[in-house]
C-alpha cells in the first residue's frame, strides 16, 4: 500500500502501488518517497497529480525497512546504498531512485530556483531515521510558480463542514 506519513492510504494510486511492487527486488520494504506526475521534460507538476493524470511515479529516497529489518537506526549513506540496490527499475520507469550531491548544496539550490523546481532537502549523511526528531531541512525556492493557490487549496479542503 501507498500510505501517508500520517497514516492516510492512498486508494487512488493502486496501479502505481502495483508497479512500484513489481519494480522494487524485495520481500517486502517500507520506502520514504513522493509521489509524482513529471512533464516531458521531467519536471514535476502539482496540480497534474492532483487531478489524479498518468502517468504517476515515485520518487525514492529512503528505506527505513527491508525483509524484516528495521533500517532506522543505520545511517542515511548506508540506507541510499541498499535502497539503490532495491529499485532495479530504470528510468522512465514508475520508481525512480532520488540520489544526492554531497557538497555544493548552494549551487545545487541556485540551479533548482533557475528550473523553477519547489527546492532541496538537506540531509546529514551519518543521519539516523528519526521521524519525531527531524535532522533534516527542507530550502523551499521562495519563487516557485506551483506555490500559487495551494495554500488556499489545502485550507478548504481541511475546512470543517458547516
Amino acid at each position: 500500500n501507498l500510505v501517508s506519513r500520517k497514516g492516510n492510504i492512498y486508494k487512488s494510486f493502486t496501479t502505481l502501488c502495483h508497479e512500484i511492487a513489481a519494480c522494487l527486488d524485495v520481500e517486502n520494504a517500507i520506502v520514504d518517497g513522493e509521489i509524482v506526475h513529471l512533464d516531458a521534460a521531467g519536471k514535476p507538476q502539482f496540480y497534474s497529480l492532483l487531478r489524479r493524470r498518468s502517468p504517476q511515479q515515485f520518487i525514492a529516497f529512503d528505506l527505513v525497512w527491508l525483509n524484516g529489518k528495521d533500517l532506522t537506526r543505520k545511517p542515511l549513506v548506508e540506507r541510499k546504498r541498499i535502497l539503490r540496490s532495491v529499485v532495479t527499475a530504470q528510468p522512465p520507469g514508475p520508481v525512480r531512485y532520488a540520489d544526492f550531491i554531497e557538497r555544493n548544496g548552494t549551487k545545487l539550490f541556485r540551479a533548482v530556483c533557475d528550473m523553477d523546481l519547489e527546492g532541496i532537502v538537506a540531509k546529514r549523511k551519518d543521519g539516523l531515521y528519526t521521524p519525531n526528531e527531524t535532522t533534516w531541512v527542507k530550502i523551499k525556492n521562495p519563487h516557485y510558480s506551483q506555490l500559487e493557490g495551494r495554500r488556499e487549496l489545502f485550507e478548504k479542503r481541511r475546512a470543517p463542514a458547516a
